[in-house]
């Protein structure tokens, strides 16, 4: 009994509130409309919470590796990159046989929806170099590590077409997602992008809270485009820089020219060998070239009757000197022993 009455009160006590609900319902749209518009002022004042309380929903995830043979800067560069970038993640060494096709499953395995591959000297499709580490730099700039950055890129990026794509993948790629795990909730440095001879030159600034003015941090590196493919590490080519000019190209154009300077000064060489074995040319004697030349007044000649004296010899009375010392010295030395 107890139960089925208790059901019934609940039952009552549910159809009650049913009811207040109801007849509240009536003035719920006047209210709802006070609401929304009181909501959205106070949005325009509201200071957005901490990375906690909010939601992650961009979901960029890069894996930074690279192959087998890299040299020490490229490594250090890559620690540099996950250190400033926290949404990053490392991956294993890649053999140079086994090459770009294994990328893509390595990115899929660690969950990851973008790379940056280094291979000796390569950044994805960039050829990296002038590369300079944190270790190595040693500037006085510093800044709090998983804090998201500003992304700063030169107005140049927007004038054609292939710099403002590589302007939207260097902003997925360096942009820090927001409310990520790792990241802090700070900005206070800025990674700058500018174009100049037709390179990307990376740097990396901190911002200083007192004046708003900028210390470098590093890395350092320039990017120089080689080619943009329509897929991931292959496909159709969609643009390739016509300034572009290979390393090998570049030490064959600087061997070239450090040829020809030596070529030249060869043949300077033999022009002046040429010239000295040529007959001289006598000039006709110019009358006007004795204008000015005085003759000297001649001197008496002085007869010498008497025979000089001959001049002493220091040196070999000095040696005279010691060698009657040292008889003296020899004579009393033996007087004394006897």
């Amino acid at each position: 009994m107890a139960a089925t009455k208790r059901k019934r009160r609940g039952g009552l006590a549910v159809q009650a509130k049913k009811l207040k609900r109801d007849a509240k319902d009536g003035k719920l749209p006047a209210k709802a409309n006070d609401v929304s518009e009181e909501a959205a002022e106070e949005e325009k004042d509201r200071i957005p919470g901490p990375v906690c309380k909010g939601k992650w929903k961009n979901k960029e995830r890069i894996l930074i590796f690279s192959s087998r043979g890299i040299n020490f800067r490229t490594r250090h560069l890559m620690q540099d990159l996950r250190m400033l970038m926290p949404h990053s993640k490392a991956g294993a060494f890649i053999s140079y046989v086994l090459k770009f096709h294994i990328c893509k499953l390595v990115c899929e395995m660690k969950n990851c929806n973008k790379c940056i591959y280094f291979e000796n000297v390569f950044f994805f499709n960039f050829l990296n170099y002038e590369i300079h580490t944190l270790a190595e730099l040693k500037m006085t700039g510093n800044c709090l590590k998983g804090s998201r950055p500003l992304l700063s890129f030169d107005p140049a990026f927007d004038e054609l077409p292939h710099y403002a794509l590589l302007k939207e993948l260097l902003i997925q790629i360096f942009s820090t997602p927001r409310y990520h795990p790792k990241s802090q909730p700070f900005v206070d440095h800025v990674f700058t992008f500018t174009i100049l001879d037709n390179r990307i030159w990376f740097r990396n600034f901190q911002i200083i809270e007192e004046d708003a003015a900028l210390v470098e941090i590093g890395p350092r590196f320039v990017l120089n485009l080689i080619k943009i493919f329509q897929g991931s590490f292959g496909g159709p080519t969609l643009y390739e820089n016509p300034h572009y000019q290979s390393p090998n190209m570049h030490r064959r154009v600087i061997r070239s020219i450090t040829a020809a300077k030596y070529r030249e000064k060869q043949q300077v060489k033999d022009v002046q060998k040429l010239r000295k074995k040529e007959p001289k040319t006598i000039l006709p004697h110019d009358p006007t070239a004795d204008v000015f030349v005085t003759p000297a007044e001649e001197k008496p000649v002085e007869i010498q009757w008497v025979k000089p004296e001959p001049k002493v010899d220091l040196k070999a009375r000095k040696k005279r000197i010691y060698k009657r010392q040292r008889k003296m010295k020899q004579k009393m030395s033996s007087g004394n022993a006897k």
